[in-house]
C-alpha cells in the first residue's frame, strides 16, 4: 500500500528545497592551463533539475476546467525558466474532490484548485468568498473585494486563526453566474421546484432547501449517474461547457441560465504554507501573479467556449431557458430569511458588513456608469434576445 507523507515527511522533503533552490546544482569543468600563454578552460554551470510542485484540482481530467487549471501551470513553468515542474492531476488522483483541503494542509499536495464552497461543511463562512449572498455585485465586483477591499485577509484570518489551518489561498478568475441549472420539464414558478430532489453546494444548499427543494451536495463527476438513478431530478453546476462534458443533455433537455444562488464565484488556488513560504521570493511572485495572469486567460477561455458550447446544446435539442422573475425574486427573499441566520456568527457578520459596503459603493459606480448592453445588443442582432 502506497505509503501517505507525514507532515514531518513534507517538512523535511520541503527544507531540501529550499537548500536546492539556494545553493543550485554547478557542476564545474576545471581545465588549467596546460601550456604558458593558454587560458583556463570556462567554467560550465549545470542547470538544476526543477522542483516538482504536486497541485491537484476538485474536477474530473474530462472537465473544462482542467484546461483552465493547465493555463496556471503552462504560465507558472514559463514564468519560472524552468525552475518550478508541476504535476497537476484530476480530482481523486490523490484525494476525494471535496478534501483538497485537509490535503494541501497536510502536505499530502501542495497546491490544489477548486472553490471554497467544497469546504463548506467545515465552516460556513466558506461560501462566502464566492457563493454567499449577492447584494448587488458580479463576479468580478467580488474577486475586486477579495483584493482592494479586505477580503484576502478575512481569507486568512478564517483559514489560519479560525481553522487553524497550514494553508495561503487566493482567488482567480471571476465566474460568469451559474445557471439555475437543468430540469426535465419546465419551471416557471416557484410552486413548480417544491420537492425536487436537487443538486447545489454550499450555502445555495440552504438557500434552495428553505424554497421547497430537497438538495443533495455532490461532486461533478456525481451529478449525471445521481440523476440516471433517480437520486436527483434536477441539477446545476456551472456552466454550459462543463455541463456539456458530462452530458447533462442526456438527462434532461431544459436548461435555466440566469440565477442568484451562485452568482459570484471564483476558482480558489490553495497552497500548503510552509512549501510557500519556504520557496525563494521570486518564485512566491510567480505562484502568486500566475493566478491574476490566468484569471485573464481562464475569462478569455470561458466566454469563447461557453458561448459556443450553449449553442451546440441549443442545436442538440435542449430548451435554452432564462430562470423566470417570479423565481428570482423568490431567491432573493430567500437570501433576506437566511442572512441574519448567518450573522449570528461574529466572523460572518464581519465579512458580510464588508462585502455590503463594497457592493453598495462599488455596483453603485458600475450600474450607473455602464451604458445599456442590451439595448446595444438589439439594435444589433434585432430579435434574438427573449428574455
Amino acid at each position: 500500500m502506497k505509503k501517505i507523507a507525514t507532515p514531518e515527511d513534507v517538512k523535511s522533503k520541503q527544507v531540501s528545497r529550499r537548500s536546492f533552490l539556494t545553493k543550485g546544482a554547478t557542476g564545474v569543468v576545471a581545465g588549467g592551463a596546460v601550456a604558458s600563454g593558454l587560458f583556463a578552460a570556462p567554467a560550465v554551470h549545470a542547470q538544476p533539475a526543477p522542483l516538482v510542485v504536486k497541485m491537484q484540482t476538485s474536477w474530473p481530467s474530462s472537465d473544462i476546467w482542467m484546461d483552465f487549471a493547465k493555463q496556471y501551470v503552462d504560465r507558472v513553468e514559463a514564468m519560472s525558466g524552468g525552475r518550478l515542474k508541476v504535476d497537476l492531476l484530476p480530482a481523486g488522483a490523490v484525494i476525494g474532490a471535496f478534501q483538497v483541503l485537509d490535503g494541501v494542509n497536510d502536505g499530502v499536495i501542495d497546491i490544489a484548485h477548486s472553490v471554497p464552497v467544497y469546504w463548506y461543511g467545515k465552516n460556513k463562512a466558506a461560501s462566502l468568498f464566492g457563493t454567499g449572498p449577492v447584494f448587488g455585485g458580479s463576479a468580478t465586483t467580488m474577486l475586486s473585494w477579495f483584493y482592494a477591499g479586505g477580503g484576502e485577509e478575512f481569507y486568512r484570518e478564517l483559514t489560519q486563526d479560525v481553522m487553524g489551518l497550514n494553508v495561503i489561498g487566493l482567488l482567480g478568475f471571476p465566474m460568469p453566474a451559474q445557471p439555475f441549472g437543468w430540469f426535465k420539464g419546465q419551471v416557471n414558478t416557484v410552486a413548480d421546484i417544491q420537492g425536487f430532489k436537487y443538486r447545489t453546494v454550499g450555502l445555495a444548499a440552504d438557500l434552495l432547501q428553505s424554497m421547497g427543494m430537497s438538495v443533495a451536495q455532490l461532486p461533478g463527476g456525481e451529478i449525471v449517474p445521481a440523476m440516471e438513478r433517480g437520486v436527483i431530478d434536477a441539477f446545476e453546476f456551472n456552466n454550459p461547457s462543463s455541463d456539456m462534458r458530462f452530458g447533462a443533455q442526456d438527462v434532461a433537455k431544459n436548461y435555466y441560465l440566469s440565477s442568484y444562488h451562485q452568482a459570484s464565484e471564483s476558482f480558489e488556488f490553495i497552497f500548503n504554507r510552509d512549501f510557500y513560504e519556504d520557496l525563494e521570493p521570486d518564485l512566491q511572485a510567480i505562484l502568486r501573479y500566475g493566478v491574476e495572469a490566468a484569471s485573464t486567460s481562464n475569462t478569455a477561455l470561458a466566454l469563447d467556449n461557453y458561448s459556443s458550447d450553449l449553442q451546440k446544446l441549443a442545436d442538440d435539442g435542449v430548451e435554452i431557458h432564462r430562470t423566470s422573475k417570479e423565481i428570482l425574486a423568490a431567491q432573493l427573499d430567500a437570501w433576506d430569511k437566511l442572512i441574519p441566520q448567518l450573522e449570528e456568527d461574529e466572523f460572518m457578520k464581519k465579512v458580510l458588513d464588508s462585502q455590503r459596503a463594497w457592493v453598495e459603493r462599488v455596483t453603485y459606480y458600475e450600474l450607473m456608469n455602464s451604458p445599456d448592453y442590451q439595448l446595444a445588443y438589439d439594435h444589433y442582432f434585432p430579435g434574438k434576445l427573449k428574455l
